[in-house]
């Protein structure tokens, strides 16, 4: 899909995360990123930091193949979906998600 913008590309992608299972193996994926950064901030050792996308990915793509049944966004939508996955991850983190989701949920996305 096109969008003209991130804006314009948010509902979609909370679209792509309807299921609370989904949204649940992605936070714990973008958790590990914070935990590695901070892993390698602490030791020093920032061969870590390696381990912050191949874990947050394994989380997320999981959830989409097996549970939410769908394409990453990532795959069409790098930069966006990155972006948008640290944005779900801050609404859940001081729980704001839902009224987020409420406000979209009547918004039509083609897909």
């Amino acid at each position: 899909m096109n969008f003209k913008d991130y804006e314009e590309f948010w509902p979609f992608y909370l679209s792509q995360h309807s299921k609370p299972a989904t949204r649940a193996w992605h936070f714990v994926g973008t958790s590990f990123v914070f935990f590695f950064f901070l892993l390698a901030l602490f030791t020093l050792n920032f061969w870590w930091l390696l381990f912050a996308p191949v874990t947050a990915y394994s989380f997320a793509w999981f959830s989409h193949f097996f549970i939410e049944g769908n394409k990453p966004a990532t795959f069409g939508h790098p930069l966006w979906s990155l972006r948008a996955d640290f944005r779900m991850y801050r609404l859940m983190l001081f729980g704001q998600l839902q009224k987020e989701l409420d406000k979209w949920s009547n918004t039509k996305i083609n897909v």
